[in-house]
């Protein structure tokens, strides 16, 4: 355990333990360097509104629920998507009970040293934390995670450590969000296609090649709204969220940032870039944060639906603003935007004709 002395941004006392990534070092040396960049003031920018996302029951998705209520319930989830690019299920089979064990196993394997969570091989060595190269506070996330790809779930290069009582938890948690993702994906598809035409929907994606990423918030104390994750949009068809009462989730609306309520009994749900372009821009990823707590840690855990990287992305109808490209080449570009400048791009750098760059001011 460590502690740091007082500056006029943090408490006079931070204490550290062996299990906490150094975010308090990379955070000083931002500060000293002066690349503060206003990053934590805008973490939130004035009063942001708590709200509760569109309600979405999924049992109505069943086939005994009948045509008109699979319709019905469909139109409703296409609405969210298109005015939100978030919304909440319900009735989506995967236990509270499931769901409680998956937060107490992620719980004990965020309390393991830094060193053994860093090390290669714990889980397919998928560990980040923070932004190691971030160069601004702006570009700090006050967080840790494994990001695992759930073809090394089962494998035996994928390390659990002794944890093993992990690999069965998110084996079961991954099965069961991966059929609420793809019930979610074929009903968003068969709004726009039909349901026959939907029910392959999305070309590429399967068991091997989708990602369950567990996540920890530590608490921080130094100021308020400082970022949890920074601002993004995710990079794959969609996600599924399931977060715990603590709160911090935002997203970007028309008016502005808005808080999302948390609600114990449903999941979130959020368009990612692919989706939007197969739609042709009728499904939006939205931009959204997670802003640290000062007292509480946060723990979430979300499942990516993502294609092989050799799938093509496609459309769901001619003429798309967008030119063909695998989702391979979407993450290789998206990697090389931020390395370059920082920020990614996304989307825009695959639209037909892209707009001219707008100068910014010196």
């Amino acid at each position: 355990m460590r502690y740091v002395a007082a500056t006029p941004t943090m408490p006079s006392l931070v204490a550290e333990s062996a299990a906490e990534p150094p975010l308090v070092d990379s955070y000083l040396e931002l500060l000293r360097r002066g690349g503060g960049g206003g990053g934590i003031a805008a973490a939130t920018e004035g009063c942001v509104q708590e709200r509760e996302l569109p309600l979405i029951d999924l049992t109505c998705l069943q086939g005994s629920a009948g045509e008109a209520a699979r319709t019905t319930c469909a139109d409703a989830m296409a609405r969210a998507a298109s005015e939100w690019g978030f919304f909440q299920v319900t009735g989506h089979g995967v236990s509270r009970a499931l769901l409680e064990r998956l937060r107490a196993e992620q719980a004990r394997l965020f309390r393991l040293p830094f060193e053994t969570k860093a090390k290669a091989g714990l889980l397919n060595g998928s560990y980040r934390w923070g932004a190691p190269t971030a160069t601004s506070l702006r570009h700090l996330s006050w967080s840790e995670a494994f990001h695992v790809p759930l073809a090394s779930i089962s494998g035996t290069a994928c390390d659990f450590g002794e944890l093993s009582s992990l690999r069965d938890v998110v084996q079961e948690v991954a099965d069961a969000m991966s059929r609420v993702a793809k019930t979610v994906a074929v009903a968003l598809a068969g709004s726009l296609l039909g349901h026959d035409e939907a029910a392959a929907f999305p070309a590429g994606c399967g068991e091997t090649t989708c990602y369950l990423r567990l996540n920890r918030y530590p608490a921080c104390p130094f100021a308020a709204n400082t970022f949890g994750l920074v601002p993004h949009t995710d990079s794959d068809f969609l996600t599924v969220l399931s977060q715990d009462q603590v709160g911090g989730l935002q997203l970007m609306t028309d008016a502005g940032w808005v808080a999302v309520k948390p609600r114990p009994d449903a999941l979130i749900v959020n368009i990612g870039d692919l989706f939007q372009a197969w739609s042709n821009n009728l499904y939006k990823s939205v931009e959204h944060k997670v802003v640290a707590n000062a007292a509480a840690e946060r723990f979430s855990a979300a499942y990516f639906l993502c294609p092989s990287y050799d799938s093509l992305v496609g459309t769901c109808g001619e003429p798309s603003p967008y030119r063909d490209f695998t989702f391979g080449e979407y993450r290789r570009k998206v990697q090389e935007d931020v390395k370059r400048t920082g920020r990614k791009i996304g989307l825009p750098n695959f639209l037909k004709h892209r707009p001219p760059p707008q100068s910014r001011p010196a």
